[in-house]
């Protein structure tokens, strides 16, 4: 482990590498969002949202804007050089934000709502306006934008992945391949294949165009929570209620490498854009690790 990243108070939830590199966000049970160098682990700047968790983060893709979606059913936008208020804030959903995503273009949000709300919302990121709202499924954990923007893949409690347009609603592919719900989502940097893993302890990569599996990992004893495809498309980096963050050869299905120094389920990861770095959240901290 090279980094361990202390600055929450409270357990964190998500983590997100902003698209240069240069910092990591983490959000966290505590209400507050950091933004913190991931060379010195120095935090920058704090985001506080006292009256909600932190429940997911997504950068956008020109680095200057950070969505987070918190547990009572609000997806906030803010700066990355302030944080002093929202620019949009989008109340759409009912409970949960468990996962939000931008669209390549940085243009629109697609965000998932988890029980009591059961909804992808796709939406304005400038506007805050609802485009399209998505409730083919119960209680939605992952939420994923494909590469090209043509797809929304969305991984549910039902143990239902589909893969949609996000502005006609249409469905394109429904896969059933797992023995319960799905926690995690990943697209191949080619937008050719996804990696879905969840409560049945294993990571299924599968062909988006018509839902053949390619590959299944079970390197992990417990239900993984975490899926990260690196933007090499090298590894697939997945972490567990086992507390170990492995990586994998989707190519292959070998195991490349077990990090097993956290004592904690890991709730999240993300890697740096080089594919060289990987963090992770576990309880309170955000580990980094050199691939």
């Amino acid at each position: 482990m090279r980094l361990t990243y202390r600055g929450h108070n409270d357990k964190v939830f998500t983590v997100a590498w902003s698209p240069d590199g240069s910092q990591i966000a983490s959000g966290s049970r505590d209400g507050v969002i950091q933004l913190w160098n991931p060379h010195s682990g120095t935090c920058h700047l704090s985001i506080t949202h006292p009256t909600s968790c932190i429940l997911s983060l997504a950068w956008s893709p020109d680095g200057r804007l950070i969505a987070a979606g918190d547990t009572a059913g609000m997806v906030n936008i803010w700066s990355c050089s302030n944080g002093t208020a929202p620019i949009t804030s989008y109340r759409g959903h009912i409970r949960f934000v468990r996962s939000v995503a931008w669209s390549p273009d940085g243009r629109y949000l697609a965000s998932g709502g988890d029980l009591g709300d059961s909804t992808v919302q796709v939406w304005d990121a400038a506007t805050g306006q609802r485009v399209r709202l998505h409730t083919e499924q119960y209680r939605i954990f992952a939420v994923r934008w494909s590469p090209d923007g043509e797809i929304i893949a969305s991984g549910s409690f039902d143990g239902v992945v589909q893969l949609w347009q996000p502005f006609s609603g249409e469905v394109r592919l429904i896969y059933r391949g797992h023995d319960g719900p799905v926690f995690g989502l990943a697209w191949s940097p080619d937008g050719q294949q996804l990696a879905s893993a969840g409560q049945d302890a294993t990571v299924q990569v599968w062909s988006t165009s018509d839902g053949t599996r390619v590959r299944s990992y079970c390197g992990h004893s417990r239900p993984i929570k975490a899926l990260a495809w690196s933007p090499d498309g090298i590894a697939i980096a997945s972490g567990s209620d086992d507390t170990t963050v492995q990586l994998w050869s989707p190519q292959t299905g070998q195991q490349l490498t077990v990090f097993d120094e956290l004592s904690a389920w890991i709730r999240s990861v993300t890697w740096s854009p080089d594919s060289a770095q990987l963090a992770a959240a576990s309880d309170k901290i955000v580990a980094l690790w050199d691939v």
